[in-house]
């Protein structure tokens, strides 16, 4: 036998059910992942040349020159949100760092996520703690950062991975802090404050002094 109450109550659950949806649906929306083409001409690439293409794999490498190498991805809308990418370096000491910039001002004015691999699985233990890096450059360079603020902005690849693998990785860039996460743990390798209070929308390829890099499946989610 329905009731009043009964009759009311039915109309309410599905106004529930409908709204529970449509906020659902706006999240996914507003969460959704986009895979980024790593193509030469989607690249505006400063000091480096791109040596290998994969289109079907969507992957990149780049060839080691002096000073740094730096490929902005054209057409990009990124501020906040995570990144999510793979990356492979060498094992050759004190030349091999690659990484993602984001929040690029121009070509020397950005803050990066970088990684050293070959201190990936070194036995000594303050090597395998400069694993991993934050910079705001020009101001805030890893060596004033060491200095200035041991163990703050650096840190050690928990999984040591091998220093000559492919190796994926997750950005999570906030308004005021950057997390970073291996993929296949999923376990946080770093977090750290924000040390540039401009914004730019821009991210791109980064690869330190002397290093080669090669890059595969970019994606943004925002």
């Amino acid at each position: 036998m329905n009731s009043p109450i009964n009759n009311l109550i039915t109309p309410m659950k599905k106004n529930i059910f409908t709204i529970t949806m449509l906020t659902v649906g706006l999240t996914l929306i507003g969460c959704s992942n986009k895979i980024i083409e790593l193509a030469e001409n989607k690249l505006k690439v400063v000091n480096r040349t791109i040596t290998a293409s994969n289109p079907t794999k969507n992957t990149l490498t780049f060839n080691n020159k002096e000073g740094v190498g730096l490929a902005t991805i054209k057409d990009i809308d990124f501020e906040v949100g995570t990144i999510e990418i793979d990356l492979k370096g060498e094992n050759t000491p004190g030349r091999s760092f690659v990484g993602i910039a984001f929040n690029i001002q121009n070509d020397s004015t950005y803050e990066a996520i970088y990684f050293r691999p070959f201190n990936f699985q070194s036995k000594e233990q303050i090597r395998r703690e400069h694993s991993v890096q934050y910079i705001s450059v020009p101001k805030y360079d890893w060596r004033i950062l060491r200095t200035n603020h041991e163990g703050e902005f650096e840190a050690e690849y928990g999984r040591q991975p091998s220093p000559e693998d492919w190796f994926a990785i997750k950005i999570k860039v906030e308004p005021t802090k950057v997390s970073v996460y291996d993929k296949a743990s999923d376990k946080e390798l770093l977090t750290v404050k924000r040390l540039d209070n401009q914004k730019s929308n821009k991210i791109g390829l980064w690869m330190g002094y002397n290093s080669k890099g090669a890059f595969r499946n970019l994606s943004i989610t925002k």
